[in-house]
């Protein structure tokens, strides 16, 4: 069959086809930019008061589940890039601001002595978390007395500087939950000290049980973590990380640095110890060769936070409370 030339093709045919040619390309745009799509994009909103958290939320939760399934592919260009967007997203931003406004700490302020406690300071609050040549104001320390008689040293952060950690905690904590530890229960969403107990009670209440319960406390874990070991494996910005931790602290009018640790009174604080802690019980299992269907040595590891409890006969017990001071592989939680 002879080729049809263009020349010999009548008029209306070729208008015809010139227009479904058009129509497939501005569909293709449409489908590319649709108005209003992404985590980042523009909305009608005004005031703090008529924000669509539902919408806000759902977009959040989106973005963290596609962190999530680019985790567990290993495919962590993509992650990177997921971050870098939830990051920098309008509704990202909205909903730490939420956060930090809502919490038990809303009404302590840091040394800057600003709070963001009306609506207007919340909705003027957003354009703040800026991290372009973002520079973290120094921790105002507060000592509070424990049980012992001892004092815990809490590092409070600005407002501004506890929102922006709230919004990179966002786009950290699906990492630092795919990665967690099985029997990990403090400072995680969705679990709970009870969570912690009836594990317990699960690994104790067989017949053929551990005979010992070791509990162990890592000392000054939040006051010791290694700021190196920070920046190398936690994924996030090393620049705003290392705002965060040489930050320093006031105390009677004046600045002291911080050489390690990480501020107890910041947000994101929490899941960075648990992802330097993670790692832990692997070490102990392999050590104790134990297999998910085989615990010949009666090993259980539960963990909340920074104590611990391995459960073991006798003579593991020892082994596993070495191993507990070694610490887990490839992250230390003394310089």
């Amino acid at each position: 069959m002879p080729l049809c030339n263009v020349t010999d093709m009548p008029t209306s045919v070729m208008v015809f086809y010139y227009e479904k040619f058009t129509v497939r390309l501005s569909m293709r745009k449409t489908q590319m930019n649709p108005p209003n799509g992404g985590c980042a994009s523009p909305t009608k909103w005004t005031t703090w008061s008529s924000i669509n958290w539902e919408k806000v939320a759902r977009a959040v939760k989106s973005l963290q589940r596609r962190i999530v399934k680019a985790v567990k592919a290993k495919h962590f260009h993509k992650v990177k890039v997921l971050m870098h967007l939830l990051t920098q997203s309008y509704y990202g931003k909205m909903l730490a601001i939420l956060r930090v406004t809502t919490n038990k700490g809303s009404r302590t302020c840091g040394v800057d002595k600003v709070l963001w406690d009306t609506p207007h300071r919340k909705w003027k609050g957003i354009e703040q978390l800026n991290v372009k040549g973002y520079k973290a104001k120094a921790l105002k320390r507060k000592s509070i007395k424990k049980k012992n008689g001892k004092f815990r040293h809490l590092g409070i952060p600005t407002i501004r500087d506890r929102a922006i950690q709230a919004l990179y905690k966002l786009a950290l904590e699906p990492i630092a939950e795919t990665t967690a530890d099985p029997n990990s229960y403090g400072f995680r969403p969705k679990r709970s000290c009870a969570d912690a107990i009836a594990q317990c009670h699960t690994a104790l209440s067989q017949r053929n049980s551990a005979e010992w319960i070791l509990e162990a406390d890592i000392k000054g874990c939040f006051d010791n973590i290694s700021h190196n070991w920070v920046l190398q494996h936690i994924p996030l910005s090393k620049k705003v990380l290392t705002q965060w931790l040489k930050a320093g602290y006031m105390e009677n009018k004046h600045w002291f640095p911080t050489e390690s640790g990480t501020p107890q009174g910041g947000i994101i604080s929490p899941t960075i110890a648990n992802m330097v802690l993670d790692g832990l019980e692997e070490a102990i299992n392999l050590h104790a060769r134990r297999r998910p269907n085989s615990n010949p040595l009666k090993i259980n590891f539960v963990r909340y936070a920074d104590d611990c409890a391995p459960r073991a006969t006798p003579m593991v017990g020892v082994d596993a409370m070495m191993m507990m001071e070694e610490g887990p592989p490839n992250s230390v939680c003394r310089n």
